[in-house]
């Protein structure tokens, strides 16, 4: 069982979808491992470091292809749109491809794997339940943006986060508001109370309260009726306009008063909800620091543009995307063992074992035989 490890092709894509450190549990899997030369090089990893441990680094990537059993990404074909359709016709049939693929937002590209006859797994649709954490990638990739948000806010934002007693007089704290109590909300939260910011965060889903007092930060309650805001699989669910429209409402005063906003609040498969309206920006005061982690989703700021910054009367608004891209070593420290945990779970005893009966497996799989496997 040969396990193949491509360079990422897509714009600024510094990841790398396993790490040196991962590729001695592959070998007691039965598993080999073939690197295309360069593919960590951008993450910090060189091919040496590959080699020390047992894998094999290959010029060609249409050899790697040829080769590999399996080929692992960070962004297939959906996630990589337009260079991944290079990819295509390197697979062959009943190859198994893993990796990030959008399949609720890029169902076109899924057609295009079943058509080469490979089993496609999508480990976005990672079910949330106990077993799988090790395995999901959201979550992981989450904590990176969660973290180098604040980052950003800070070296944007012209004051510090903590307050400091000096001789030249007592300088506030800043304040930061993080919308959403998701994991990257919650890493988001951590991170600025480390700087020393004075934090507050809110969510649709009351139960979170707990979690972000837990991390130093206060809970903004507001008075709305968001009924189960919650999907089985931990999500937050899609709001109607209305539950929306009252809570931008109360939402007005909190965002004035923040000097620092990071929202991280997104739909799987759907359009960012507009949670930061033009209006709440222009009551913001000048030198403040906007941050939408769902800029790629459409954003949760109204004014937002993805991969740009737009200034409004003083006003930063920040649309990064890709940012686990930006920190790539550790990023992909992290989605190199998710991957790992999903391969020693996919691969035993040197073989494959297309297992519709377990829960993970069925899942994340997207393409089997030819044909995609509807999620709903």
């Amino acid at each position: 069982m040969i396990v193949g490890v491509p360079k990422e092709n897509f714009p600024g894509e510094n990841r790398v979808a396993l790490v040196p450190a991962n590729i001695a549990a592959l070998k007691k899997a039965g598993i080999e491992v073939s690197i295309e030369k360069g593919a960590g090089s951008d993450a910090g990893y060189p091919d040496s470091a590959f080699t020390e441990k047992g894998a094999k680094t290959t010029d060609s990537r249409a050899d790697l292809f040829h080769s590999a059993d399996i080929v692992l990404f960070v962004r297939a074909l959906g996630a990589n749109p337009q260079a991944g359709k290079s990819d295509l016709e390197l697979m062959k049939k009943a190859q198994i491809i893993i990796g990030a693929m959008e399949p609720l937002s890029e169902p076109d590209s899924l057609k295009l794997l079943a058509e080469k006859g490979v089993t496609a797994y999508a480990m976005e649709l990672m079910p949330r339940i106990t077993r799988a954490q090790s395995m999901d990638i959201l979550s992981s990739m989450a904590t990176i943006a969660g973290y180098k948000a604040v980052l950003l806010a800070a070296n944007a934002l012209p004051r510090m986060f903590p307050m400091m007693m000096t001789a030249a007089g007592t300088i506030s704290p800043a304040h930061a508001f993080i919308v959403g109590a998701g994991v990257a909300g919650l890493q988001a939260i951590a991170s600025a109370k480390r700087l020393g910011a004075v934090v507050h965060a809110y969510d649709v889903r009351p139960a979170v309260k707990e979690q972000v007092e837990s991390l130093g930060g206060k809970f903004v309650e507001l008075q709305l009726d968001t009924g189960d805001a919650e999907t089985k699989g931990g999500y937050a669910k899609e709001m109607g306009e209305e539950v929306l429209r009252k809570q931008r409402e109360m939402m007005f005063k909190v965002v004035a008063d923040s000097d620092v906003v990071i929202t991280t609040a997104a739909i799987p498969g759907k359009k960012a909800p507009i949670l930061v309206t033009a209006d709440m920006v222009k009551g913001m005061k000048p030198g403040s620091v906007i941050i939408d982690l769902a800029a790629e989703r459409g954003g949760n700021c109204e004014l937002t543009k993805p991969g740009e910054t737009v200034d409004l009367d003083g006003v930063k608004i920040i649309g990064p995307i890709n940012l686990p891209s930006t920190v790539p070593y550790h990023a992909s420290q992290m989605y190199s063992k998710n991957l790992t945990n999903f391969l020693t779970l996919l691969v035993k005893d040197g073989a494959a074992q297309i297992n519709s009966d377990d829960e993970v497996l069925a899942a994340t799989m997207v393409t089997r035989d030819g044909q995609v496997i509807s999620k709903g």
